[in-house]
């Protein structure tokens, strides 16, 4: 796939195969092209060439509001949650775009939207237990602390019933002992959920204990994919993103 912004390519022909049920990481230097890769992969910047399969259906030109219906969900490098709403709040936004009433429905609170709500605050409580936020469900999501809104976000995405999961930068900020709960929460993700995820991360330690396979761009090119210890001992990887 490759996407360009004017003259400059961010993506060049990037080539990626990201195994079902697995956990990919995709690291690089900043400016390698990885979150330009996301945004593609969700429909917010459109590829210049190239193509996106999921479960073997192209989504190439999906619009981006589609995709979650196709099956993708994302986080944020940055923070992306409502904080004067309360916590069951912001996971129901993602819950709510799989239930199918009305919006004559809505207005008229007819017994499919009573279904549907009662429905809806149920998946988006299971979340939120599933992420260890439950009895945070009616706090405003503001008043949590920083590590606990980032699983508010993982919380929405997952209320989406994804089948690929794209976390751009999902550690950003934690201490130690937030980002060790983070990697265990995400393996579960994978193991409990069946859930496809693929990460941006700088934390080496975190992808390396993590990933099933880890892709490693360089200039909008991946220039590697392997499992950890492949990547490294990958001279290539070593000169252009380790530093050793």
């Amino acid at each position: 796939m490759t996407v360009a912004f004017g003259g400059v390519l961010a993506l060049c022909e990037a080539d990626l195969t990201v195994a079902r049920g697995s956990v990919t990481a995709i690291i690089g230097p900043n400016g390698a092209g990885k979150t330009t890769l996301i945004n593609a992969i969700t429909g917010m910047v459109a590829p210049s060439a190239g193509k996106i399969l999921l479960n073997g259906r192209e989504i190439t030109r999906l619009p981006a509001w589609k995709r979650p219906r196709a099956g993708v969900a994302r986080t944020f490098q940055n923070l992306e949650i409502c904080s004067n709403m309360t916590v069951l709040e912001n996971v129901l936004t993602g819950a709510h775009r799989l239930i199918g009433y009305s919006a004559l429905d809505s207005l008229l609170r007819t017994p499919r939207f009573l279904r549907g709500e009662a429905q809806a605050r149920s998946m988006a409580l299971g979340d939120l237990a599933f992420v260890g936020l439950a009895e945070a469900a009616d706090l405003p999501a503001g008043q949590l602390p920083y590590g606990s809104q980032r699983l508010l976000e993982l919380a929405r995405a997952l209320a989406l019933k994804p089948d690929l999961l794209l976390l751009d930068e999902p550690a950003a900020g934690m201490n130690i002992r937030e980002t060790r709960l983070l990697g265990a929460l995400i393996r579960r993700i994978r193991d409990e959920r069946g859930v496809t995820v693929a990460l941006i991360e700088h934390d080496m330690d975190l992808v390396m204990d993590l990933s099933d396979q880890i892709a490693v761009l360089n200039f909008g090119a991946v220039i590697a994919t392997g499992t950890p210890s492949e990547i490294q001992k990958n001279p290539q990887v070593v000169t252009a993103y380790l530093g050793e």
